[in-house]
């Protein structure tokens, strides 16, 4: 209720030309460019560290062992360990480990100082060895979180309006290069935080500033270090014909499957949470060696590389697109269950993000139905990845945008088939899916 006497004049709006007008604005532009350097930078030894631990335990330990290759069993104890040490941090450290993936990319604020090492712990864990998670929801609350404590270091008594377009900011510069384009994380964030109306340009031109420094660090530091800069990218992009009235049909056809998809990985992810949360070591541990156990599957069945279960897909795209001929339909349709299983069991106990496993669910599935008469494999590629993305982040625009700008100039000519498809899985997807709130049930310290 509020406490003004009837009939008193509502507040009025700030006005957004006269704030950009201020000094202060101006300011907070300098602050949120000073500190995008070192955030882009810390993200990007985030991404070395994670990638990193990935060869070292993948492909490096075994060797060191004495195997010839990889096993194909080597992931079943990997995410064992993984679901130990993981467990352990969400369990023990503040914060629990950060944001919950089984429910969506949502944004809460930037945390805290003090929870800030047990996200990023639960993050290198669940990531490295294995998890069917992506680097970004970790990134987004690492970047937003050390931005803020750097800036109320400077100055502890900051406005709380402008200390939340801070942390926004950080969070624009921590994930700046990790998507291919400053742009898409920008949209990201945008439609993940729910900013909206007059007041979204004054808060997104410092996350705007903040992404294009953290592009060109992440530029700079992937050419000094030859390390590469960890982002989304396609190298080996098959011709697309232009869109086709079958094509259009399977637009349509991808969108609904793609709802229906995303729909029962989300189910069974937030049915499996609680039961995770009210045994949190033993049940990670559990889930863990459960994943492990799908990418072994896969290996066996398939013949291809158990790691296309394991991890976040990010690079595993490229190669999936490039020799998309070498897989058959059947393993494809094996691909699909074990990743989708794997994502479910991830999402439920690990920590990371949703949007790449998500993507390269959804391209296995449009390059799978390609082999039916009327698809090019391009096309049912990038359709595949926005119906699923959107089916999963409920966010439309940047489901279009990770769909097309990641096709480069064939993304211009499957665009038309990538809108629609992503169109229909998104109003089918809000018809179908509950709200999260339905299946949270936290338990006491979980």
């Amino acid at each position: 209720m509020s406490d003004e006497p009837a009939g008193a004049p509502a507040a009025r709006p700030p006005d957004p030309a006269a704030l950009i007008r201020t000094r202060g604005y101006a300011v907070l532009l300098v602050i949120v460019a000073v500190l995008g350097v070192p955030i882009s930078a810390g993200a990007f030894g985030f991404l070395a560290l994670v990638s990193e631990l990935q060869s070292l335990t993948y492909d490096d330990l075994p060797q060191g062992l004495g195997f010839a290759g990889t096993p194909s069993w080597w992931p079943v104890p990997l995410l064992g360990v993984a679901g130990l040490l993981t467990g352990l941090a969400i369990r023990y450290l503040p914060g629990g480990g950060g944001h919950k993936p089984a429910e969506g990319l949502v944004s809460t604020g930037p945390p805290s100082v003090a929870h800030l090492p047990g996200i990023a712990l639960a993050a290198i864990a669940s990531l490295g060895l294995g998890a069917a998670l992506g680097p970004e929801a970790p990134l987004i609350a690492l970047g937003g979180g050390a931005a803020v404590y750097a800036v109320r270091l400077i100055k502890p008594d900051i406005d709380p309006g402008a200390s939340a377009v801070v942390g926004a900011a950080g969070s624009f510069a921590a994930v700046s290069a990790l998507l291919g384009s400053p742009l898409i994380g920008a949209f990201l964030l945008m439609e993940a935080s729910g900013l909206a109306g007059l007041m979204l340009g004054v808060a997104l031109v410092p996350g705007l500033l903040a992404a294009g420094i953290g592009a060109l660090i992440f530029t700079g530091l992937g050419s000094w270090t030859g390390l590469g800069t960890y982002s989304l990218a396609l190298h080996h992009v098959p011709p697309a014909e232009g869109p086709t009235v079958a094509e259009f049909g399977w637009a349509v056809a991808l969108g609904l499957g793609a709802a229906f998809a995303g729909a029962a990985v989300q189910r069974l992810s937030l049915f499996l949470q609680p039961r995770v949360e009210r045994r949190r070591v033993p049940a990670t541990v559990l889930m863990g060696l459960a994943i492990g156990v799908l990418a072994y599957a896969y290996a066996e069945i398939t013949g291809h590389s158990a790691s296309q279960v394991l991890y976040s897909g990010e690079h595993a795209l490229d190669p999936l697109l490039a020799d998309s001929a070498r897989y058959s339909a059947a393993a494809l349709v094996v691909l699909i269950v074990c990743k989708a299983l794997a994502y479910c069991a991830s999402l439920s106990a690990f920590r990371g993000g949703p949007v790449f496993p998500a993507m390269f669910a959804g391209a296995a599935g449009g390059l799978a139905l390609a082999h039916l008469p009327g698809l090019n494999p391009t096309s049912g590629f990038a359709m595949g990845i926005g119906a699923m993305c959107v089916s999963m982040l409920k966010l439309p625009m940047t489901s279009v945008l990770l769909a097309t700008l990641l096709l480069g100039t064939e993304g211009l000519t499957v665009m038309p088939l990538v809108i629609v498809s992503v169109v229909v899985a998104y109003v089918l997807t809000l018809r179908i899916t509950p709200p999260v709130a339905a299946f949270s049930t936290r338990p006491p310290g979980a």
